[in-house]
């Protein structure tokens, strides 16, 4: 009977149905960001920013995702708000990504010889305006900066000391003399107002601070409509298979996740490279734009569980609490943040390390959708290897170790195919990485915890881990190279992984740790349950044979 219950009410609720449109909403949300995300700090520098002010975008990215995903996450699910965050996530962010092709180009170097110079930037509408700095004389104490994309600049030597000074090919002495008074004039206006002074010192910023700050400001807006859609979509369909009593299929879906970002980094490739000498970089933002937009249909009939308002839970004090007091789950909680810096660090910088071995948006493209088709295929290889090794914690070893060769085989890299093998080996190590997560999470998790506490190593992890690794490699790149980032960088996790052997084999306990005090208390208390359950039914039948008792003595 409470098989064909159960068999009546999955079809009733169409499970099937519900799997399908969950997996198309996975994919081809994962399609767009595919197509956007791994190429994003290309783009920056595509946009003439340093390193440094690259891993400082991307770190304010990670911090402000570390801070509102969950938030936002609570309140759409306190009031049943999540279809209508999921679409309003969906169409803005497709809408306000666009702003970043307002920005002019730099016009790097490596880039110009693949049209013959002829190739239109990124930013049609604002190339027309192009930023050169004059410096004049020392006697003026002055750097003018002008906008004019007729003016050539070009140099000659100065009469008073050896420098060269810049000045417009089409212009005269006269007239760069007469600029300069007009600035000095226009300077002591701003000192007589407050307000034309502040105005004063933004005009005196040059173009790249300026650049750097508004793309920080736009990433930061568009971080802050794209970030609840993810945690937002996953509570509701979680919810959903749960009350339908199919929790197991939903874990299934994610796979679509992975072949969606895969389908995405490789289509963009193709299309940006062969429509580079017409479009440049601009395929990638309309086909996130796209692509987000075309989600919104599968989102509107996205099965989602609706609950009644109820209060905000504290599952996360609840999952930090258990990580405090598991010394297993703590050297996770480490390692899991030294794999976000790391992994940060490699999505930050590797695509500059390949376009500097003369990799164009192909191989890039198809070198990052084998890192995904490689992750989907290791999967199921993952629980033997587990089984063989007897336990998780050395699948977390072998994939830091994994980590640490392919770090190292980056700063190596000759040619634009070299990297397909490192990329392989990072599928294998992000799978058996998370494998081994997951496992930790069900040895230490309280029951029903076992989401949350994974939750928060992702947040340790993708974000909190990323945006302190895109901060220090920024500053690395800015000040070594690439070369020294992702040597440094393997061997910090070698000596880690050495570490971490050496606690899973001296200090922690291989077999799943018990709280036997839990246990008994648990125990004593189902038993005492039990007994006054069994004490109630004794009571209750023995004043129904009395009852019956006292009918038939009465009973004429």
């Amino acid at each position: 009977m409470l098989k064909q219950g159960a068999m009546q009410k999955n079809k009733q609720w169409n499970v099937n149905g519900a799997m399908r449109l969950a997996a198309a909403f996975h994919f081809l949300h994962s399609c767009g960001s595919g197509c956007l995300l791994p190429f994003l700090t290309l783009y920056l520098r595509h946009l003439g920013l340093t390193p440094t002010m690259t891993g400082l975008i991307m770190a304010s990215k990670h911090l402000l995702a570390l801070v509102w995903r969950p938030i936002s996450s609570v309140l759409a699910r306190q009031y049943d708000k999540r279809r209508t965050v999921i679409v309003g996530s969906l169409v803005s962010s497709a809408l306000v990504v666009l702003i970043l092709l307002l920005f002019p180009s730099a016009g790097l170097k490596g880039e110009s010889g693949r049209c013959n110079a002829s190739r239109p930037s990124a930013s049609p509408i604002l190339d027309r305006v192009q930023f050169t700095t004059l410096h004049i004389s020392p006697q003026f104490n002055e750097t003018v900066y002008s906008v004019d994309r007729t003016a050539d600049v070009t140099e000659r030597p100065n009469e008073d000391n050896s420098e060269y000074t810049p000045t417009p090919a089409r212009s005269n002495t006269t007239r760069s003399v007469r600029g300069v008074r007009s600035l000095k004039k226009s300077s002591h206006q701003h000192e007589e107002n407050p307000r034309a002074e502040f105005l004063g010192s933004l005009k005196v910023m040059d173009a790249q601070h300026q650049m750097f700050f508004l793309v920080l400001i736009v990433m930061g807006f568009w971080e802050f409509t794209a970030v609840p859609l993810e945690w937002t979509a996953d509570d509701g369909l979680h919810d959903y298979f749960d009350f339908i009593d199919a929790t197991d299929r939903h874990r299934g879906v994610k796979v679509w996740k992975h072949l969606g970002a895969a389908v995405g980094s490789a289509g963009v490739g193709i299309l940006v490279t062969s429509l580079y000498c017409l479009t440049g970089t601009m395929a990638e933002f309309y086909s996130y734009s796209v692509l987000m937009l075309l989600t919104v249909p599968a989102a509107a009939f996205l099965p989602l569980y609706l609950r009644k308002r109820e209060r905000p839970t504290r599952g996360g004090f609840k999952a930090l609490q258990v990580v405090h007091g598991n010394s297993q789950a703590l050297l996770g909680a480490v390692t899991v943040v030294l794999t976000g810096m790391t992994s940060s660090a490699v999505s930050d910088f590797l695509l500059w390390q390949m376009q500097d071995h003369d990799a164009t948006e192909f191989h890039m493209g198809v070198s990052l959708a084998l890192t995904s088709i490689a992750q989907v295929g290791f999967n199921p290889l993952n629980g033997r290897l587990v089984r063989f090794l007897k336990y998780h914690g050395w699948l977390l070893v072998l994939a830091v170790l994994s980590l640490s060769l392919q770090c190292l085989y980056y700063s190596f890299l000759w040619g634009p195919w070299a990297v397909i093998p490192a990329q392989i080996l990072a599928g294998f190590g992000n799978g058996a990485l998370w494998w081994s997560v997951a496992s930790q999470c069900e040895d230490v998790a309280t029951p029903g915890t076992e989401k949350t506490v994974l939750r928060l190593f992702e947040a340790l992890s993708l974000e909190l881990g990323a945006g302190l690794g895109s901060l220090t490699s920024g500053f690395v790149v800015q000040k070594f190279g690439v070369k020294v980032l992702f040597q440094g960088t393997s061997v910090i996790l070698a000596l880690w992984s050495l570490v971490v052997l050496t606690l899973l084999k001296w200090k922690i306990p291989r077999q799943r740790r018990i709280n036997y005090s839990r246990l008994l208390a648990d125990t004593s208390e189902m038993s005492e349950s039990e007994s006054d359950q069994e004490k109630d039914w004794m009571e209750t039948a023995l004043e129904g044979s009395r009852q019956n008792n006292k009918w038939r003595i009465d009973k004429p």
